[in-house]
């Protein structure tokens, strides 16, 4: 079945915003900012960088709250294996406790809400992100595929970015492919003026041949991102050790 086309807002609001918007000067924010955890794609690790960064974060004494937006392939009773649970638990948050929207097709969130009948108000997700803000937290928003995943079938990632102020780290999954994958999502970012903290390579299954290169080349190719390479750790404390330097970046 096709997919629906998408829906014109009458706000104005665009994937990419008004050079006017963007040449003004941004309002001094009164919460440490906002990063999306985004991937190159789906199943590059993003939920296990975001926990590890998390516990690492509260380990340097920066107090963190995690949340998913969108979580798709899900039962109709809450897992801890979900990512939004998990998310929770790294942090030991009140709350969110679990993802904001939970849709049972696994598919992107757009096409989960369809088969679901579900209607996504994407400035509703937007609001109950924002209420999550505290003067003193950091909050880490981890994001539903990759970078241009249709979170609705106006809105994407970037959109997200955008309408958060945010800024982002891009995980990717350290196996062939991962250059060309990773060096369109900063072309992309960087044509949206997005901040990039920079790019967490995640060792999700076993290495192939280009792993041992992939690092070095993004570095040469990737204008000044920084980049780090992370092994996939099923230890808690090894891992938030293994994201220590990542976990400085979001400090404010």
């Amino acid at each position: 079945m096709t997919p629906p086309a998408p829906k014109k807002r009458s706000t104005g609001r665009t994937t990419r915003p008004s050079a006017t918007v963007r040449e003004a000067d941004p309002p001094v924010p009164k919460h440490p900012p906002i990063t999306l955890i985004v991937g190159t794609d789906t199943g590059v690790g993003k939920t296990w960088v975001t926990c590890a960064v998390a516990r690492a974060l509260a380990e340097l004494g920066q107090k963190v709250i995690a949340a998913k937006p969108i979580e798709t392939g899900l039962a109709e009773a809450p897992s801890p294996e979900e990512d939004g649970v998990r998310l929770a638990a790294a942090t030991g948050q009140d709350g969110p406790l679990r993802a904001l929207i939970r849709l049972p097709g696994l598919v992107a969130p757009a096409i989960a809400a369809d088969q679901a009948g579900v209607e996504l108000d994407y400035e509703d997700l937007v609001a109950r992100l924002r209420s999550l803000l505290t003067p003193e937290s950091l909050l880490l928003v981890e994001g539903s595929g990759g970078l241009l995943s249709p979170l609705t079938w106006s809105d994407n990632h970037l959109d997200l970015a955008h309408s958060l102020g945010a800024r982002v780290l891009l995980v990717a999954a350290d196996r062939l492919g991962t250059i060309n994958h990773t060096l369109m999502a900063l072309r992309v970012l960087a044509t949206e003026r997005v901040p990039v903290l920079g790019v967490v390579l995640n060792q999700p299954g076993a290495p192939d041949d280009s792993t041992r290169y992939n690092a070095g080349a993004l570095v040469r190719l990737a204008d000044h991102v920084p980049v780090v390479t992370v092994p996939h750790l099923s230890d808690d404390v090894q891992s938030a050790e293994a994201v220590k330097e990542i976990a400085g970046w979001l400090l404010p």
